[in-house]
């Protein structure tokens, strides 16, 4: 799994993402427009969040990424006016933990929200003949183990995990490759490819779709395979 924590203290950053490692890997922003430009380009399971930032705030974050993203926000912050925590439930906010909170508290609510977006917090996926072990990072079709090479199974976890939402290249090459990356975006055509065939090989190949000029979508419901 993997989080973005925006916080301008450097060492309540620090703090959760140690915590929020015991469930995935963190990004940090120590800004409000830093913050947003990584939860606009890469795709992240949980986003948490300070209220106020530097150069754009908390709400502003949440504002602006609910136009267009769907994924979980934990806001955390000293604030104490009821009226802006309200404020940043409206706004497009999962849930508020107020400083200073205990690190288990932070888990727990972290792990409550995820557990309600049920396509983000589970150990395995299982659907008929497929089965994908997050925990172990391994693919078992009708019963037999498949072997993956490393971004070949993170592009596979990355669309089942976001399964029946188009993913575009720019947001796999953002996840898997990363914001830095030299790598030319095309990588992530031919990994797909590598990854369909696969999965065609096995008599799986209709759960991957590709959508024209969108991107790509992991259905629960096996189609004709669709041809890059």
């Amino acid at each position: 799994m993997k989080f973005l924590v925006i916080d301008d203290d450097s060492r309540m950053n620090q703090s959760i993402v140690d915590t929020l490692g015991k469930l995935g890997s963190c990004d940090s922003a120590y800004d409000g427009v830093e913050g947003l430009y990584m939860a606009e380009a890469k795709s992240y399971d949980l986003v948490v969040t300070e209220l106020i930032l530097p150069k754009k705030s908390g709400f502003e974050i949440i504002r602006d990424l609910r136009k267009k993203s769907n994924c979980p926000i934990l806001t955390v912050s000293a604030i104490n006016s009821v009226e802006k925590r309200i404020e940043g439930l409206r706004l497009g906010a999962d849930d508020y933990l107020s400083k200073p909170f205990n690190n288990e508290e932070l888990l727990a609510r972290a792990e409550a929200i995820l557990r309600r977006y049920n396509n983000n917090f589970h150990s395995k996926y299982v659907n008929k003949d497929i089965e994908l072990d997050y925990n172990n990072k391994m693919l078992r079709i009708k019963g037999v183990y498949v072997r993956l090479s490393g971004k070949i199974y993170d592009i596979l976890e990355c669309l089942i995990r976001s399964r029946n939402i188009i993913i575009s290249k720019d947001q796999l090459f953002n996840k898997i490759w990363g914001l830095d990356s030299e790598t030319v975006i095309t990588v992530v055509e031919v990994y797909v490819s590598k990854l369909r065939k696969l999965l065609e090989n096995h008599g799986c190949g209709g759960y991957l779709k590709t959508i024209k000029n969108l991107g790509y979508m992991w259905s629960d419901t096996k189609q004709p395979a669709t041809e890059e």
